[in-house]
């Protein structure tokens, strides 16, 4: 069994998308930056983590017996607030209490893309592509990454399917949305050119496709890997 670092009870929301903020209730959690960093690598973890493990991605450049003692020094700072963090000698994990963003947002940019959304999940899942912004952490970086392909694919997904459901305005928007998040991205240029098709705004569609055309040669020197099509949801 875990044991709690401290808490005053009640659950505590915490955000890791477009930046850092814990709140219990109406109010601010107020922690220094070891303490969020702390918080933040246990909300990304998906069961306890052992300390050293712990120490050791917080403290990389510290010794091992360094690392533990920055470890036990920010576990305590944090177990003073609202008890975000449990731990044991072995282990530490986040509180069971607080409800983490990251998850939800994974969960529905997931739907989205096997297809399994319901209408009213048909909505933009971008918040997925701004993990932690400004933390340049190896652990931060890595799972960044993973969450912003998720989101993109996601984008392209709500895109297509916004654009089979006769919602052309908000699919150019996911559309766009993906293409300015990554212009170089062909599937995401491409799900942009479908929509535009599938509303029946052809020249819209070719001067995307020329605008892409352009940049990938200028860029890569190469030439899109895909022609101009029909339209999705076309009439034979």
């Amino acid at each position: 069994m875990v044991g709690r670092t401290g808490g005053r009870g009640g659950s505590v929301s915490l955000s890791l998308l477009d930046g850092f903020e814990a709140r219990h209730g109406e109010a601010t959690v107020d922690l220094p930056p070891a303490a969020q960093r702390l918080v933040a690598y246990l909300a990304l973890q998906p069961r306890p983590v052992l300390r050293i493990r712990v120490a050791g991605a917080l403290w990389p450049e510290s010794t091992d017996d360094k690392a533990a003692a920055c470890l036990r020094s920010t576990l305590w700072r944090v177990g003073r607030s609202v008890g975000l963090t449990e731990a044991t000698t072995t282990h530490v994990r986040l509180a069971p209490h607080v409800v983490v963003d990251v998850p939800g947002a994974a969960a529905h940019a997931r739907r989205l893309v096997d297809g399994t959304a319901g209408d009213d999940e048909l909505h933009d899942p971008s918040s997925c592509l701004n993990l932690l912004p400004d933390w340049y952490d190896d652990w931060v970086t890595i799972e960044r990454e993973r969450l912003r392909q998720l989101g993109l694919h996601a984008l392209e997904a709500l895109c297509l399917r916004l654009a089979t459901c006769g919602r052309y305005g908000e699919a150019v928007d996911a559309g766009m949305r993906a293409v300015a998040a990554e212009p170089l991205r062909q599937s995401a240029q491409r799900a942009l050119i479908r929509a535009h098709q599938a509303e029946g705004n052809h020249s819209e569609a070719v001067r995307q496709y020329d605008r892409y055309r352009a940049l990938l040669l200028d860029s890569l020197g190469v030439e899109p890997m895909f022609r101009l099509e029909e339209p999705i949801g076309a009439a034979p």
